[in-house]
């Protein structure tokens, strides 16, 4: 593979929210682009998207008029996949579906030179069963951006198993020089990101279900616990809140798809709450009504506010975010520092898991964890093993 400079034409196969901004951020960095999407209605909201954008980006003073002209004329949007031809790395951004992913790789393997890089923006899906499909899966490697891509820093760096031993590193120099945080993880469902954070949203709707120590049901318990996350833990969001901003829809197939790729672990189990909703087509924001009802007349749900509560219902979501993380260290999906910034940076947590673990104590963790395992009998609350390690020996992660 030669190597990935500021010259390279960057390619990327789907136009809707996700590619059309990896497609921003690639022409920004001063690559040729090609957006392409083979819906000529998708393609043409891409392009008045972006223009729109970066029209209003001009008047807030980010850019001038001339270079936001600069950048928009070094994508060329494209319903034809022979503009790949010449691309040196092509980044998918299609739908969430392996047999589909599979035949564009095929088919994007059959126009572009041998040594050009095919990567994919899945965000949980295996990179090597992708990568199974094609000829040379040495070139293939998994390349995940978080939305909005122009706006958010972390990018996580995925190699199959059969992925080239250099081209890791080769990606993650092009990405950093995009200005991007790049971190490796280990082909594992859902990478890092989207694996540690199962807990955030899983946990949270669990004690929400149970009504746990006097949780209100409906929107005020939603609230309660939200406010709770934000106020003891200083998270940005509460989970309800976030997963009314992703998308239910979107959410809810991530976890679906994590936790059967992981062998139906009752760590990544979905919830029935989370199913009804994308049963019911209550995505969140997006439909008027996830979680919450964001429609024109709806009262905002007054929370809660009992911090002994609130500490209570931190403590329990805490400690299954943070067993993930030591246990995702324990099983070399990622290095200590690539998991604290990944969970900053992909998903804006206050501060890294591990670095919060250090803080809060292995032990009292790990204490939190056995009661909740001795109170459910599920292996859903398993500590792992290095935390039981760390607990044992009074030692941190960091010094």
């Amino acid at each position: 593979m030669k190597e990935l400079t500021k010259t390279s034409i960057i390619g990327v196969i789907g136009a809707g929210t996700m590619g059309s901004g990896i497609a921003q951020v690639a022409a920004t960095a001063g690559h040729t682009t090609v957006l392409l999407d083979t819906n000529s209605t998708v393609l043409q909201k891409a392009e008045a998207g972006m223009k729109a954008t970066f029209s209003k980006l001009v008047e807030k003073g980010k850019y001038t008029a001339k270079r936001s002209a600069e950048i928009i004329s070094k994508i060329k949007f494209s319903s034809s996949l022979m503009d790949f031809a010449t691309c040196d790395l092509i980044i998918e951004a299609i739908v969430e579906d392996l047999t589909v992913k599979q035949n564009v790789f095929a088919e994007i393997e059959s126009i572009v030179t041998p040594d050009c890089i095919i990567a994919s923006n899945t965000s949980s899906l295996s990179i090597t069963s992708i990568a199974a499909a094609c000829s040379h899966p040495s070139r293939i490697i998994g390349i995940h951006f978080f939305n909005p891509a122009p706006l958010m820093p972390l990018v996580e760096v995925i190699p199959a198993i059969t992925t080239g031993e250099l081209l890791s590193d080769k990606v993650k120099t092009l990405l950093t020089s995009w200005g991007k945080s790049v971190v490796l993880a280990k082909d594992t469902p859902g990478f890092i990101v989207n694996r540690l954070a199962r807990s955030y949203y899983g946990e949270s709707i669990r004690i929400h279900e149970e009504g746990w120590e006097g949780i209100p049901a409906g929107q005020k318990g939603f609230a309660t616990i939200d406010w709770a996350l934000k106020e003891v833990g200083g998270f940005k969001m509460g989970p309800f809140e976030l997963m009314d901003l992703i998308g239910n829809d979107i959410n809810y197939k991530v976890t679906e798809t994590v936790w059967t790729q992981f062998f139906y672990d009752a760590r990544y189990k979905p919830s029935l709450t989370q199913k009804r909703l994308f049963e019911a087509k209550r995505f969140g924001k997006k439909s008027g009504a996830g979680y919450y009802d964001y429609s024109a007349t709806a009262i905002k749900p007054e929370p809660l506010m009992d911090r002994a509560l609130a500490e209570k219902i931190f403590m329990r979501v805490i400690s299954m975010l943070i067993n993930e993380s030591v246990d995702a260290l324990y099983l070399n999906v990622a290095s200590r520092d690539d998991l604290d910034t990944a969970v900053c940076n992909g998903v804006n947590y206050p501060k890294g898991l591990l670095k919060w673990c250090d803080e809060i104590g292995a032990d009292k963790i790990l204490n939190s964890l056995v009661a909740l395992h001795e109170t459910y009998l599920e292996e859903r609350y398993r500590p792992s093993v290095l935390l039981r390690k760390m607990a044992a020996g009074k030692t941190k992660f960091y010094s």
